[in-house]
């Protein structure tokens, strides 16, 4: 039985510098795939930010109207926001 455990562990030993130089390359590349779920990901991110901003917006914008000069400030500093968040996220084609 010995022989046999030494045999593996010989193996074990001898193949190891192989498997951690694999897994190196494996965690120092990105897959394309892993970089298409990233940036999808970050563009869902970037919509959901510009459509809280569009909520937040409209009801300063609201609340401007009925005279809060503070509301005013907020909308034009939302708005702002809103204006360098749009070119970042993608538009869909024309069909």
């Amino acid at each position: 039985m010995l022989p046999g455990c030494l045999a593996k562990t010989v193996v074990d030993v001898a193949t190891a510098p192989v498997k951690v130089v694999s897994k190196g390359v494996d965690l120092a590349t990105t897959s394309q795939s892993e970089a298409d779920e990233k940036r999808g990901r970050e563009i869902r991110k970037r919509e959901q930010r510009l459509a809280k901003l569009e909520r937040d917006y409209e009801k300063q914008l609201d609340q401007c109207e009925d005279g809060a000069r503070r509301a005013c400030n907020e909308a034009r500093d939302t708005y702002a926001e809103m204006q360098q968040i749009i070119p970042s996220i993608p538009t869909e084609p024309e069909r």
